[in-house]
């Protein structure tokens, strides 16, 4: 895919804001909504979006909410991505180093130098949260912020995942990023839901409050 159509954009979109309806996506993109649908159809034609129905919602009738969209699998692998030359990094690095552990932890603390100089440490925590998602969103995380249950948390969202198809090889991928959050934000964070388990959206729960942070 090239990043500069519409329906790239539209995929971009959807992995970073989804669920997202027609409608959101032509006001966002500042396209028709038969232009949106059009770029829908192809997209779910080629395995790349699904129709994402919460569980326990019936079959749609009328009064029924519109149909929402999230990214695949297979379109999280289409977007493009900013490692793309992770695997042979990888190679070398387990080729010279040895050991799988040491070559995540490597990886998670080049992420973690990476963003940090964007985050302001002195910030409130929502700030520094917008902040971390800005700097992931640039190295191809597709990331977003929502708020959490009860307003004393957010919910860092990330879309896309540039190394999925590792990460879902490597569960400790993950863990590092987690690991790296926490020390990027200097607080505990939560792993809720990650695109390589599965899931439409990685989630890391954020408090707003400041507890101590626990290495993990």
């Amino acid at each position: 895919m090239h990043a500069d159509t519409t329906r790239d954009r539209v995929l971009s979109l959807i992995a970073t804001a989804g669920p997202i309806t027609a409608a959101a996506l032509a006001t966002e993109l500042g396209v028709t909504p038969a232009g949106v649908r059009r770029h829908l159809t192809a997209l779910e034609d080629e395995g790349h979006i699904v129709d994402h129905e919460p569980p326990g919602q019936q079959a749609r009738g009328r009064g029924r909410p519109a149909r929402s969209f999230v990214a695949t699998g297979e379109g999280q692998r289409a977007l493009a991505t900013a490692y793309k030359d992770v695997a042979v990094d990888a190679v070398e690095f387990l080729r010279d180093a040895g050991g799988l552990e040491a070559f995540v932890e490597a990886k998670a603390k080049e992420l973690e130098d990476a963003v940090s100089g964007a985050v302001d440490p002195d910030a409130p925590m929502a700030t520094k949260v917008e902040e971390l998602a800005a700097a992931l969103g640039e190295r191809g995380f597709a990331a977003s912020v929502r708020p959490g249950p009860g307003g004393i948390t957010v919910q860092l969202c990330q879309g896309h995942c540039p190394v999925q198809s590792i990460a879902e090889k490597t569960p400790e991928w993950c863990e590092a990023e987690a690991r790296a959050f926490s020390r990027v934000l200097d607080v505990h964070v939560q792993r809720l839901s990650t695109l390589a388990g599965g899931a439409h959206v990685c989630t890391t729960t954020i408090p707003l409050a400041t507890p101590t942070r626990k290495e993990g």
